[in-house]
Formats: C-alpha cells, sequence, structure tokens
C-alpha cells in the first residue's frame, strides 16, 4: 500500500494518545498521566490503529513509544476497569484479552524498528509493552516491576515468555515470584533496557538511537526484525491463547477478586488468609468479595444494588 493509497483517508484522531510525525519518526504517547498511562480497552484500540499506520506509512523508519508526564511509561491494564469484568462480566474478559493480545500482534509485526523511550515507572503490562519493542532508552529514575502475582493475576504471555529470553530463567522467576520493582541500572545490567540517561538526556539519547537506525537499509533491517522475533513469536503464539482463556476464566476467582478489592481500598494483602483452608472461613470470606464499595460513601454493599443502603446514592 502507497502513501497515495491512504492519502484520501480521514486524519487519525485519538482520545487516549498523543501520536506525531516528524520526518522519518514517529512517535506513540501514552496520554493517562492520572492513570500512570494504564491500558484501558480504548487504549489498547487506538494502539493497535496506530500501529497500523506506522506500518502502513513508507516515510516512518522509526517508532518511539512512551507514556505522558515523567511518573509513568506504562502500568499495565487499567485495574478500575478491570473490576467491570471480576464482579460484573466476568465472561467478557476474553474480549479485552482479544484487543490486548491485536495491538502486541502488529507491534511485533509492524516492519520497522521501535524504540520504547521509558520515562517513569513500567509495571505489569507496561513492561510487556517495553519488551515488544525492538530497544529500550530509560530514564536513570525510572523502575520496572511484574505484580500479577502479588495482586490476583498471571502474567501470562509476554512476561513469562519474553522475560526468560531476554534476562535469563532464574532472573525471570526472580521478577515475577518476587513482583519487586528493579531500578533502571539493574534493567541495563540484565539486559532489559539498552540504556540509561538522565531524564533530562532521554529525548537527545532516543534522537540519536533513531538517527541509528534511520541510517540502515529498510528491507533489510524489516527481513532481520522478522528473524529475531522468532522465539518472541513462537512463544507467544503456542502460549497467548491459553493465557486468554485461563485469565478469562479466572477473572471472578477469590484471588483475582481480593487483589482488586484490596487495591481500590488502598489496603494491603492478608496472605496468610489467603492461604487459609478452612471451608467454612474462606466460604464467607469469598462471598464478603461480590460486595463493592459505594462511590460516594465507601461503605460496602451487594453488587446487584441499585441503591446505596449507607447515603442511599443511585448505584450505576
Amino acid at each position: 500500500m502507497t502513501n497515495e493509497c491512504l492519502s484520501n483517508e480521514p486524519k487519525l484522531t485519538f482520545k487516549r494518545l498523543i501520536y506525531e510525525k516528524h520526518d522519518y519518526l514517529a512517535k506513540i504517547t501514552i496520554n493517562r498521566p492520572d492513570a500512570l498511562n494504564c491500558f484501558d480497552y480504548l487504549t489498547l484500540k487506538e494502539l493497535a490503529k496506530a500501529y497500523e499506520d506506522v506500518t502502513y506509512d513508507d516515510d516512518i523508519a522509526v517508532l518511539v513509544i512512551t507514556g505522558a508526564g515523567d511518573r509513568a511509561f506504562c502500568t499495565g491494564a487499567d485495574l478500575k476497569e478491570q473490576t467491570e469484568f471480576t464482579f460484573k462480566r466476568p465472561d467478557n474478559y476474553y474480549k479485552w484479552m482479544y484487543a490486548f493480545i491485536e495491538m502486541h500482534d502488529r507491534l511485533r509485526n509492524i516492519g520497522k524498528p521501535t524504540i520504547a523511550r521509558l520515562n517513569g515507572m513500567v509495571v505489569g503490562g507496561g513492561n510487556e509493552l517495553n519488551m515488544a519493542c525492538d530497544l529500550a532508552i530509560a530514564a536513570s529514575h525510572v523502575t520496572i516491576r511484574q505484580v500479577g502475582a502479588a495482586r490476583g493475576s498471571v502474567a501470562s504471555g509476554g512476561a513469562t515468555q519474553w522475560l526468560p529470553l531476554i534476562v535469563g530463567d532464574r532472573r525471570a522467576r526472580e521478577i515475577l515470584f518476587t513482583c519487586e520493582p528493579i531500578s533502571a541500572q539493574k534493567a541495563l545490567d540484565w539486559g532489559l533496557v539498552n540504556q540509561v540517561v538522565p531524564k533530562e538526556e532521554l529525548d537527545e539519547a532516543v534522537n540519536i538511537l533513531a538517527q541509528k537506525l534511520y541510517q540502515k537499509l529498510p528491507g533489510c533491517l524489516r527481513y532481520t526484525k522478522q528473524q529475531l522475533n522468532f522465539w518472541r513469536d513462537f512463544s507467544w503464539g503456542m502460549t497467548i491463547g491459553h493465557a486468554r482463556d485461563w485469565l478469562t476464566v479466572h477473572s471472578n476467582a477469590y484471588e483475582t477478586k481480593y487483589g482488586l478489592k484490596t487495591f481500590m481500598d488502598k489496603s494491603e494483602i492478608d496472605y496468610a488468609k489467603v492461604r487459609q483452608h478452612h471451608s467454612s472461613e474462606e466460604t464467607t470470606w469469598q462471598n464478603s468479595l461480590d460486595n463493592l464499595n459505594c462511590p460516594q460513601c465507601q461503605s460496602m454493599i451487594p453488587d446487584c444494588f441499585k441503591f446505596c443502603g449507607n447515603c442511599g446514592v443511585t448505584l450505576k
């Protein structure tokens, strides 16, 4: 497809992204700084659309992906949106996962080198976005972590398959099991990023790397990328469908409910309680997780209620 074929298409507009093109460089910024640039369904769909545009624009040689502000690159799934699936529509979670998969498939197959500009914390699915890019440059204040095992999810797909390829098996297990943040310097030492610079030098470092990539033969670069993608594509293709279905089936499991509820309540997880096996206690506890907090007075109420029993506010 030529640029002429695309010239009659309407200009792309986005609600969740800032999409810019300058000369040979395209830049996509996830523009949700107040939500730490996390993914909701619309963000995933808009990223996929922007990737498609980058793919077919012959004037673009390099794509840079980043987040707005300097607090977060991307913090993975929007947990407020995830509560909709967990507490109200668990069977629909696969639709969110399909958008997540489509976004990643388009990025890996974009045919051009991609750079993750890590401007802030990189968490969960945000780290999968980082790893899906070919190269990464991080500001020195950046931390990277996976949180699934601590918050009621499984980082199946990108993290469980790609982390061992990039940092090695033992380090991947440490990241995924402990859920502890690693510094930008450790990420550099472990091969999770290519370069670490002070945040005021981040744009210059990204531009220098992009210029180096521009000064290469595009066809040779594209096929080199295709060859390098083999193990990522293989491991992703063999596991991501199972991940989608497992996460859908378990989207309202008690560990997932409990993890999301403590996140929304800003409370600590009682991991000892999770491990209790007394059925009567577990039943009472799990039933309590079918409650939600009133958005006005924060009282715990059953999620089937239309009105809060404490303050009377109408519930959506």
